[in-house]
């Protein structure tokens, strides 16, 4: 009868959990092995190199430095709300000098007289937790402090990401600019040879200007690969937070690493990725959230009781007599509040459904960019076979055109355009590496 006025409003959310038999890829996505790279995913590489830049990166970033103090935040504001609902005891002293009216409550020889008002005195409450609010609260602060650690741990995933990601990107651009400087250097000798026909009138002037052309074009692609690889490399220090003259970099070619997930996509997949685990935690929370506003709907009970001892004489606070003791409960039932239980309801739950379809969407974005990522990179292992019996038909020519030249079949013009034609097809297989070290560190 009490409770008549305040009811729980029914739920009239839309939302509802995911529906994980949308969330698969289709079957022409081949997703590799049964297994899923480990933490430190980018040792899979056998780069020190690398290792140290990841390492160097994550020990040193002010943003995860940022999200390392919000993980202890949260953990901070879990560890109050727990200790909210606990058995509460303190101990508390009092002295008063105080002088009594002669014309007050108390005659004399009280009144007109001074006297010392000694107190100790002993508490201890609980807050009976009946409806489970205090634990839906809990509840919420876990799933928060959950969702943060979760968000600091993609932020450090994503960091490793850029961290290889532009790294490679510096090796190749090294390795290609290698490679474009070994084309240089035959055709200036393809020039040379060229020079000679010339001037014995076995050449025309045109293919001699035909290679100074191509020499410039060289020329002007190795100023924007030098170019590119100044700013990747700047990139990459900010990213480690190095000094420009503690960063001194190796060049080496990169190793592969083969890319590793699951066939089938599930939820133990899932699981693992920080993003989706963020959110999921913070559907945790808001459960939390709700289930706590529905409690508020119902009586709070709280008990608390003290012991101790009290006297105007400080002679007289040991005595049996100057005891004192007390015990009480307070019931706090709603009956009217103007709709603010309501609201914060309704809130609570609007923010529910809000979350939920949240993470609804990001399972379907997580199955997106997964199949996108192990679909480009079929592509690309696609195109490096094909490339492979391009670059070997390339260089037996090569070898063929020495060949002939050392029998006296062929003049050397002929050997020098086979060779390049062979670097060629190696730079084609740099971009191509490139581009499949790309996707295996997006995936």
């Amino acid at each position: 009868a009490l409770a008549g006025c305040v009811h729980v409003p029914l739920d009239t959310g839309k939302a509802r959990a995911p529906d994980f038999a949308r969330a698969e890829h289709a079957a022409i996505v081949d997703l590799g092995v049964d297994a899923w790279p480990a933490e430190r995913w980018w040792q899979d590489y056998r780069d020190p190199q690398l290792a140290r830049l990841v390492d160097s990166a994550l020990a040193g970033n002010p943003s995860l430095a940022v999200l390392d103090a919000r993980v202890r935040s949260a953990g901070a504001l879990l560890k109050a709300e727990q200790a909210a609902g606990g058995v509460q005891a303190s101990l508390e002293t009092g002295m008063n000098r105080q002088r009594y009216s002669s014309n007050g409550f108390f005659p004399a020889p009280i009144g007109g007289s001074w006297y010392t008002d000694t107190t100790v005195q002993g508490r201890i409450s609980y807050d009976i937790d009946w409806w489970g609010k205090h634990r839906a609260q809990v509840a919420a602060a876990i799933g928060e402090t959950k969702a943060v650690a979760a968000q600091a741990s993609q932020a450090q995933q994503a960091l490793a990401a850029s961290v290889a990601q532009s790294y490679f990107r510096l090796q190749m651009l090294w390795a290609r600019a290698d490679n474009l400087a070994a084309r240089a250097a035959v055709e200036r000798a393809l020039l040379a040879d060229r020079d000679a026909r010339v001037r014995h009138g076995l050449a025309t002037a045109d293919a001699q200007r035909g290679v100074e052309l191509e020499l410039g074009k060289l020329a002007e692609q190795a100023a924007l690969l030098e170019m590119q690889a100044a700013r990747e490399r700047e990139a990459l220090r900010a990213l480690v937070a190095a000094g420009p003259d503690a960063f001194v970099l190796e060049r080496r070619l990169p190793h592969g690493a083969q890319a590793a997930l699951p066939r089938r996509l599930g939820i133990e997949l899932l699981a693992r990725r920080p993003d989706l685990q963020a959110a999921r935690w913070r559907v945790e929370a808001s459960l939390g959230r709700v289930a706590a506003g529905e409690a508020a709907f119902y009586p709070d009970l709280n008990l608390s009781g003290a012991i101790g001892l009290n006297a105007v004489s400080l002679g007289k606070l040991l005595r049996g007599a100057s005891r004192t003791m007390l015990a009480g409960a307070l019931l706090d039932l709603p009956l009217f509040d103007s709709g603010r239980l309501d609201a914060g309801l309704g809130i609570a739950r609007a923010g529910r459904d809000a979350l939920l379809a949240e993470y609804n969407e990001a399972v379907l974005d997580a199955v997106r960019d997964v199949a996108l990522e192990a679909a480009s990179l079929q592509g690309i292992e696609h195109e490096l076979q094909a490339h492979e019996a391009a670059a070997q038909a390339s260089t037996q020519l090569a070898v063929n055109a020495e060949a002939r030249l050392k029998r006296g079949l062929a003049d050397r013009s002929a050997l020098l355009q086979a060779q390049l034609e062979v670097l060629r097809q190696r730079d084609t297989a740099l971009q191509l590496r490139d581009a499949q070290l790309q996707t295996q560190v997006a995936l």
